[in-house]
């Protein structure tokens, strides 16, 4: 619940910022000379950016346990089952953090991820695959990884800078194209509408061209918390035993079968190379070990 108040502060606290920065650089009053109201866009963009991204959070373990039909174990049926749960727990004692649901969802590759808008009632979900190609001492660095990103409260902080840069494509993007349209215009009053083709087209164009740069720096911060979460599997399970996971994935990986809304929860992403980098949920796994060896 903190954590969530604390989202819902900072939201505010970026509205604040973004209605001090237009007052101070006369954005607003530009804003308005063009036929925008500022206020009434930035609450309009508040409401789709941020409240699209806090919803996303809100249904995320929903949606991640009815994409993947994971199983949730509320009774071990297995020895498995029984080691799985326990190992949890100690790693949450350990982590600060409530209990999470733990679950086990059917996919052939080594794979596992945490959801959910809450520390202390988050999904944590490993694939039959992975339970299967590891050894334990390798499952249980995965999982005190997976805990790593509960502990750190890394859905929250993630769905929040996707809210923040929401809100600045759709303002952005629509103050731009009133100043378009009313240089295409002129500077003449449009009837009716108020706005012309050239409105809609720079809108549409530039929420394409601001969106693609706020990817980048939605998916630079998840790359970031992926080396987080492994120190954090370091901490709870061992170095070694989280560089070993790490080496076993690496070995094995292949086209992640995780919805696509999913995958970058998982502990192991898509390999890009070029441009493309900057569009990966996670770093590439041998720099991801590199940085263990070095901070041990």
């Amino acid at each position: 619940m903190k954590r969530v108040l604390l989202f819902v502060a900072t939201n505010l606290a970026v509205l604040v910022l973004f209605t001090l920065i237009a007052r101070i650089f006369g954005i607003d009053q530009y804003a308005a000379a063009n036929g925008v109201s500022f206020g009434g866009l930035l609450v309009f963009a508040a409401v789709f950016g941020m409240g699209g991204a806090f919803i996303s959070l809100a249904l995320s373990k929903t949606i991640a346990k009815w994409q993947t039909h994971a199983r949730i174990i509320a009774e071990p049926q297995s020895e498995a089952e029984r080691w799985l749960l326990a190992t949890v727990a100690e790693h949450a004692r350990a982590a600060g953090i409530g209990m999470p649901e733990v679950a086990i969802y059917e996919g052939p590759e080594m794979n596992a991820f945490a959801t959910g808008m809450n520390r202390n009632h988050a999904l944590v979900a490993v694939s039959t695959g992975l339970l299967q190609d590891m050894d334990r001492e390798q499952v249980r660095a995965v999982l005190g990884h997976e805990i790593g990103h509960v502990a750190n409260g890394d859905m929250v902080t993630l769905t929040l800078i996707q809210g923040v840069l929401n809100t600045f494509v759709i303002v952005a993007a629509r103050i731009v194209g009133r100043i378009v349209d009313s240089w295409m215009s002129g500077g003449r009053e449009r009837e009716n509408s108020g706005v012309g083709i050239g409105y809609f087209v720079t809108v549409l164009v530039l929420e394409i061209v601001f969106g693609i740069f706020a990817s980048m720096i939605v998916m630079a911060f998840s790359r970031w918390r992926e080396f987080r979460a492994d120190a954090a599997g370091a901490r709870l399970a061992g170095r070694g035993a989280m560089i070993s996971a790490l080496q076993r994935l690496s070995a094995t990986y292949g086209e992640s079968t995780l919805p696509k809304t999913i995958q970058a929860f998982g502990i192991s992403g898509r390999v890009a190379h070029g441009l493309k980098r900057l569009f990966m949920s996670h770093p590439p796994i041998e720099e991801r070990i590199a940085a263990l060896r070095v901070a041990g």
